[in-house]
């Protein structure tokens, strides 16, 4: 195997590449959707030491994969590596500050898209799941990837992330985590008219103490084993009182106001398996929507390490 020339891409200049902007892209959002297989058949049979996952401290979606490879104690099966926090007009890049692309030496993530689709012009994502042996990307959709990590490569058998008998209630909790959580603060803040915004903000308020109540009486959101939705759900509430509730201006009461979600969330994140892949220094406050019927939202830091006396449930 020739040696990896670990190259650095020049830091973010905005006034050069303009700001990154998804919407901008023609094409699919994830056009790569190849599935890892554990039968030996299909292109992407599991084999340990064939894959990388190219993941970002700062996103959520990517910030769940590697938590899902801890879980399964998959370190030694797929390896792992971190772009860049910052992004200008070229996309996810490699800098000294997350260390270099060990696996290709590129420099900026989209030549491994562009690997995979000579002359590929769309949104550049993470996480990514990368083959080395056909040297192209399985899989850029995020949903899949954590699925498959679950799943496919074996691991710690009493970690069951998806369990066949609970799968159309988690599909069913997903899309409602998707739409209530991981994607709320976009929606609401992209609501033009006062009673929009307001309309928008109750939902995802009213999901949140659904939520609180679902889980007075169980640990998790299935009981008392860490599931895919408890994966998915996650990072988002991590990033509410820093970025998503004061940048969209969500709800006035912070995530430590719903004491039950409040206490879930900081058992998950002293589990070895996400506290290891947490960066709070990676999180950041945007600037808050200023439209003046707007509520005032403040960032909050509040003490992740308290006890969260969840363990009886």
């Amino acid at each position: 195997m020739s040696e990896i020339t670990l190259n650095y891409a020049s830091p973010v200049d905005l006034d050069a590449h303009g700001r990154y902007r998804p919407g901008d892209r023609p094409g699919p959002r994830y056009p790569f959707q190849g599935r890892i297989t554990d039968d030996g058949a299909g292109e992407f049979p599991a084999e340990p030491g064939r894959y990388h996952l190219y993941v970002a401290a700062v996103c959520p979606y990517a910030q769940r994969a590697a938590i899902v490879r801890s879980l399964k104690g998959l370190q030694d099966v797929v390896s792992l590596s971190y772009v860049d926090d910052e992004r200008d007009g070229r996309g996810w890049a490699f800098r000294e500050r997350r260390g270099a692309d060990p696996v290709n030496g590129f420099a900026i993530l989209r030549e491994a898209y562009e690997a995979t689709e000579p002359g590929f012009d769309g949104h550049v994502s993470v996480p990514v799941l990368w083959d080395r042996q056909s040297g192209r990307i399985v899989s850029n959709d995020f949903p899949d990837i954590t699925l498959d990590l679950g799943a496919k490569f074996g691991g710690d058998p009493e970690v069951d992330l998806y369990p066949e008998e609970l799968r159309p209630e988690i599909d069913a909790l997903n899309a409602r985590i998707y739409e209530y959580v991981n994607t709320a603060a976009g929606r609401v803040a992209s609501a033009t008219t006062e009673a929009e915004y307001h309309e928008a903000r109750k939902a995802v308020i009213a999901f949140l103490e659904e939520l609180d109540a679902r889980l007075a009486d169980r640990r998790f959101l299935f009981g008392s084993g860490i599931t895919e939705s408890d994966v998915r759900l996650w990072p988002t509430l991590l990033r509410f009182d820093v970025s998503d509730n004061p940048g969209a201006r969500i709800s006035e009461r912070p995530l430590t106001a719903f004491p039950n979600l409040w206490d879930y969330a900081r058992d998950l994140y002293q589990h070895p398996a996400f506290h290891e892949n947490t960066d709070f220094g990676a999180l950041s406050t945007p600037e808050g929507e200023t439209d003046p019927w707007r509520v005032t939202v403040e960032p909050s830091h509040a003490d992740w390490d308290l006890p969260h006396r969840r363990a009886a449930l």
